[in-house]
């Protein structure tokens, strides 16, 4: 297939900063609102951004995105990939999301960038406020499955918003190779 353009994907790196609750029972997960003119305004999501180009990887990205945020800072070794989803969004655009999470950090996470984040709290994995972005969903019920990977295909016309009632085909967990589905 030479002369062939290959497919190519947008990369998104999303940080995953998970503590224990305050009870000590359940785990919390940082999210952040989305505000402004961008994506997905008023919806919840995890602190995310973009691989700035050929130059970054994906580590350096999520700690960069992680400080630019919420002002934690983040070594690199503390860095682990939890989830990969393959997405399609409702306009017919595809990306990859690689969602890293932080075993360890330094700082209190705050809102940095009021123009793209209104609001930052921890919310139990189990009960995840509303709306929050589809996507980022379907990366978290993985990650609480304990499952690898997620694909969550949307078709023209769904919300970019998760609802309850959203089609069961729209996302499937995807297995790692000693796991069975």
């Amino acid at each position: 297939m030479s002369g062939v353009e290959r497919y190519r994907l947008p990369l998104d790196v999303h940080l995953l900063l998970v503590r224990a609750g305050e009870r000590g029972r359940e785990r919390e997960v940082l999210l952040s609102r989305r505000a402004g003119q961008v994506y997905a305004a008023g919806m919840w999501h995890l602190p995310s951004g973009h691989v700035d180009g050929p130059h970054e990887d994906v580590v350096t990205a999520v700690i960069r995105e992680a400080a630019e945020e919420t002002g934690v800072r983040i070594e690199p070794g503390a860095v682990g990939l939890a989830v990969t989803v393959h997405h399609r969004g409702p306009q017919g655009r595809a990306r990859i999301g690689l969602f890293l999470q932080a075993r360890t950090w330094r700082g209190s996470p705050r809102v940095r960038e009021p123009d793209v984040c209104d609001a930052m709290g921890w919310y139990p994995l189990d009960a995840l406020p509303d709306p929050m972005v589809a996507y980022c969903r379907a990366a978290l019920d993985a990650y609480r499955a304990g499952l690898p990977g997620a694909v969550h295909f949307q078709e023209p016309g769904d919300p970019i918003l998760h609802t309850a009632d959203a089609p069961s085909d729209r996302t499937r967990l995807l297995p790692g190779p000693e796991q069975t589905p």
